[in-house]
């Protein structure tokens, strides 16, 4: 529930429940969601499911810095397909602004993968922070009770990926950080 292949998919559903986009036809609004998922979840999940058994990786092994390229891979070409199938449909551009968000964020972690391994939970985590303030801004909504909310998950899943050691606290704040600033930049720029 709270990993980062998620994030797009919970941004696009609390636009269908709690704004103005939930009076849209329940086809449309499933047929997007079901996009979202096969392409943000699904192939990004299979990917690394069947990297982890060709590769014989277990799930500590895949947490190394060194095995993470493939994964971020396999996700970056799946978010970009996304984003090209839904501009051929022509689907509502603040939608692209979500996928387009999650794509420069993975392609942020990519790069600082290189030397720093930078955690994607949290980048998760800020993008959907990020999404709820954009959202409270273009719609004009006071969101203090969700927002509330996001930050007290967003601190107890930071605590736990530093407690297990998969990160420190630098790699957390500056994952949170990163998915905070392209959620807003592309969702706000998305709607203009």
């Amino acid at each position: 529930m709270f990993m980062p292949l998620y994030a797009p998919l919970w941004v696009i559903l609390g636009l269908f429940l709690f704004s103005y986009l939930s009076m849209l036809p329940w086809q449309y609004k499933i047929l997007i969601l079901g996009m979202v998922y096969f392409f943000a979840v699904f192939i990004p999940t299979m990917g690394i499911y069947l990297l982890r058994i060709f590769k014989k990786w277990t799930h500590r092994e895949l947490s190394h810095r060194e095995h993470r390229h493939m994964p971020y891979v396999v996700t970056l070409f799946s978010y970009a397909m996304c984003l090209v199938i839904m501009t051929k449909m022509n689907t509502a551009m603040f939608f692209r602004g979500v996928v387009m968000a999650a794509l420069v964020a993975q392609i942020i972690c990519v790069t600082l993968n290189a030397w720093w391994k930078i955690s994607t939970h949290m980048v998760g985590m800020g993008g959907l922070v990020g999404a709820l303030n954009a959202f409270s801004v273009l719609f004009f909504y006071n969101p203090i009770w969700p927002y509330c909310a996001l930050l007290l998950l967003s601190g107890a899943l930071g605590t736990s990926r530093i407690i297990l050691r998969q990160h420190s606290l630098a790699q957390v704040l500056v994952g949170f950080i990163i998915g905070y600033i392209c959620s807003m930049t592309f969702i706000l720029i998305s709607w203009m």
